[in-house]
């Protein structure tokens, strides 16, 4: 029978060795100078080691010498000091003639208020597995997204191509007004080979540069006299998601293209502003022409594109509202924060 003074740590002991014996994981219980006090059944196992030769023998002894890493044994010396405690150590295990393991290693100091009898309780959890999952899987996605910019890419070719084929069958074409509806297809096709880049976009898009690339897109095929109709983008540095940014940009696409149609009859020239403007959540996206209005002359209208922009809004949360300008008319997608 123990005496007073070594029955606690005859009561702690035997609940360690407990503890390691019916644990399922990898665990070693060692002593004060790293010799094995106990392991459990399935560390000989993980690691393929008898368990004959484990216990009372130094951790850095076992199996070849593959645990005698001196980062781990520094470590494990501060831990038992009661300085620090190892958590979440990795380590490559090398055995000679077996496969590299990755570990994470976890060991805390089983204070018995002896300092001539202090343990420490390792446990060992093998994650080779897992992280070559994580690789795999990391592979994977960037395979993917290579694939995915290459489509990208195609589709992008196919669209010049096709906006091309449309520029040259427009300047061919003997009737006006033939040409005008090549012209039109030339500039939306134009337009959604824009609105497929940013939608290709991995992030945000910077909303003033995307549509300032799309108006020089839509004014390259549908304005003949840059000097006489001229066609700004004024916006702040909002920057939005990539599915956002492709709605505002169709959006932006009908009502300038609608501007161009029916503002400027004749010969008339004359300015188109598009304007992006946000304050927290609350934004306004507004095409103004000085055109030819509302009520002088020809409507400015959404055209066939009503349908189109009316869906883009109320997806995005906010109202189209259309107004005088005097002189010219403004068509504005306004969203607003609903209050607390």
């Amino acid at each position: 029978m123990a005496d007073d003074t070594t029955a606690p740590t005859y009561v702690a002991d035997t609940l360690a060795l407990a503890l390691v014996a019916s644990s399922d994981a990898p665990i070693l219980l060692l002593d004060g100078d790293l010799q094995v006090v106990a392991a459990s059944a399935s560390f000989a196992r993980a690691f393929q080691i008898a368990p004959t030769a484990i216990n009372e023998r130094s951790l850095f002894a076992l199996g070849g010498g593959e645990w005698d890493v001196p980062q781990l044994r520094s470590l494990l010396r501060v831990t038992l000091s009661g300085a620090a405690e190892v958590d979440a150590y990795e380590m490559d295990l090398k055995r000679p003639g077996k496969g590299e393991r990755r570990l994470v290693l976890t060991a805390h100091q089983l204070a018995y208020g002896d300092p001539a009898n202090v343990r420490l309780l390792l446990s060992v959890s093998d994650v080779t597995d897992a992280r070559l999952a994580e690789r795999l899987k990391d592979d994977l996605l960037r395979e993917k997204a290579i694939l995915y910019q290459e489509l990208q890419h195609r589709v992008a070719n196919s669209l010049q191509i096709i906006a091309s084929v449309l520029m040259q069958s427009a300047r061919r074409v003997p009737s006006a007004q033939l040409r005008v509806h090549l012209y039109d297809a030339h500039s939306r096709v134009m337009s959604v080979a824009a609105l497929q880049q940013a939608a290709s976009t991995v992030g945000e898009v910077q909303l003033r540069a995307y549509f300032t690339e799309l108006c020089q897109s839509i004014g390259a095929s549908m304005i003949q006299d840059h000097d006489k109709l001229r066609l700004r983008v004024e916006a702040d540095d909002t920057v939005a998601v990539a599915d956002v940014s492709v709605s505002l940009g169709l959006i932006v696409t009908e009502l300038v293209i609608n501007a161009l149609k029916h503002a400027f009859p004749g010969d008339r020239g004359g300015d188109i502003l598009v304007s992006y403007q946000s304050q927290d959540a609350d934004w306004t996206l507004s095409v103004t022409d000085n055109g030819v209005g509302i009520h002088d002359g020809a409507p400015a209208k959404v055209g066939l594109g009503t349908s189109i922009v009316e869906a883009l809004a109320k997806q995005l949360g906010a109202t189209v509202t259309m107004a005088d300008a005097h002189p010219g008319a403004r068509v504005s997608v306004e969203h607003k924060q609903p209050a607390a």
